[in-house]
């Protein structure tokens, strides 16, 4: 029975492109997201656009991760420096180092931010010294990420299936015992009333902008995608991954800005930095879904982490190991995976400590723009050069 058949058939295990998929769900979908911080930002914010413009976010990042992963499996780059170097051609030395700046600035920001958010979170939870919360979550970061990417997608799924069931348990009450409120938010925004603390207009290109500059900084991401090509066996399973990954993606982000809109015009929003919590203390059940959204923020934070993580080590142990023998790579291949995995997340962590949430949310736009220089323009130029016949 070959490996894929096995993977599709066993009911012990999930299909390789779901799992694929819930990579990507987990590397997007982190504590911003849980929060309901970014959603608000980018999204709802920008008036009534904020419904409809997440088929533009989702479409493109399940696009260009498929492009990606499609040229990862042909070429058999299953780190993002291979990866560059063999999709940049001759203008590698250039623009595979320019995206190793733009990695650096991803896991400056992205990992620092899940750091500090599932500390902050924890810290609030259990009263414990913040440093020794985010020292809590970098261990669970490290003992999953050194393991490799068999046990990154096995938690990724595991944890993209809890973050979902707790976010239908979060919003789905709310959604129907708040419909009426909702409907009035939605004929609201229809008018041009813009939501409490938005300082837009509710213009379409802006919106529209928004939009898409929320898609560059999280295409940065389809780095940590790489390493998971390894144990494709058909470009049918990266399809089907592209396809999971829009329509789980889509249905999250989609079921998070109706439900957050039960809340948006309320006077407690304007200063409000975790938009969910607002949501859920003003909703039924409040009691029982404040821990669940506390713990979908430190689970998202963890996921997150975890993605960007792995996705660094596996690039510095495979070119510590590319000239080493089977034989040599096997002997010390979980030392380097421990040594690289200490190192990386000890950088996060120590950056979080600074508290500097302020500059990683800066960091973001400037992780979009480094982004559009360094993945969506050459992603775009390789596939009208090619005609999209090398993926």
């Amino acid at each position: 029975m070959s490996t894929k058949k096995s993977l599709l058939v066993d009911k012990n295990k999930m299909p390789l492109a779901m799992g694929i998929a819930f990579v990507a769900f987990t590397t997007q979908f982190g504590g911003g997201f849980a929060s309901g911080a970014q959603i608000k930002q980018y999204f709802i914010n920008y008036g009534i656009w904020c419904l409809l413009l997440p088929v533009v976010s989702q479409g493109l990042y399940a696009i260009f991760f498929w492009y990606g992963m499609r040229y990862a499996y042909k070429h058999q780059t299953y780190d993002y420096r291979s990866f560059s170097d063999s999709i940049y051609g001759p203008t590698k030395l250039v623009m595979s180092n320019a995206f190793e700046i733009c990695y650096l600035i991803m896991i400056g920001t992205a990992s620092a931010a899940a750091f500090a958010t599932g500390g902050s979170t924890l810290n609030t939870l259990l009263g414990i010294p913040y440093w020794l919360c985010t020292l809590v979550v970098a261990a669970f970061i490290f003992f999953i990420a050194m393991y490799g990417t068999n046990v990154v997608r096995a938690a990724a799924s595991t944890l993209s299936v809890l973050i979902i069931i707790g976010l239908v348990l979060v919003l789905v009450p709310n959604i129907f015992s708040q419909a009426g409120v909702i409907g009035e938010a939605i004929s609201m925004m229809k008018s041009g009333q813009m939501v409490a603390g938005s300082m837009e207009t509710g213009a379409f290109m802006p919106a529209l902008w928004m939009s898409f500059l929320y898609f560059l900084f999280q295409l940065s991401s389809v780095s940590v995608m790489y390493q998971h090509m390894e144990p494709v066996t058909d470009v049918k399973q990266i399809n089907k991954a592209a396809i999971w990954m829009f329509v789980v993606n889509f249905f999250s982000m989609e079921l998070a800005i109706v439900g957050m809109l039960a809340v948006m015009y309320t006077s407690s929003m304007a200063e409000a930095t975790v938009p969910m919590l607002v949501l859920v203390q003003n909703g039924p059940g409040a009691a029982v879904l404040t821990p669940i959204i506390s713990i979908l923020i430190i689970l998202g934070s963890i996921s997150t982490g975890v993605n960007m993580i792995a996705g660094i080590v596996a690039r510095c142990v495979n070119a510590v190991e590319r000239n080493k023998s089977e034989e040599e790579k096997s002997k010390g291949h979980m030392l380097r995976m421990a040594i690289a995995t200490i190192i990386f997340t000890a950088i996060a962590w120590g950056i979080a400590q600074f508290g500097l949430m302020a500059v990683v949310k800066q960091g973001y736009a400037y992780l979009g723009y480094a982004s559009l220089i360094t993945v969506f323009i050459p992603f775009v130029i390789h596939a009208i050069i090619t005609k999209m016949k090398d993926i």
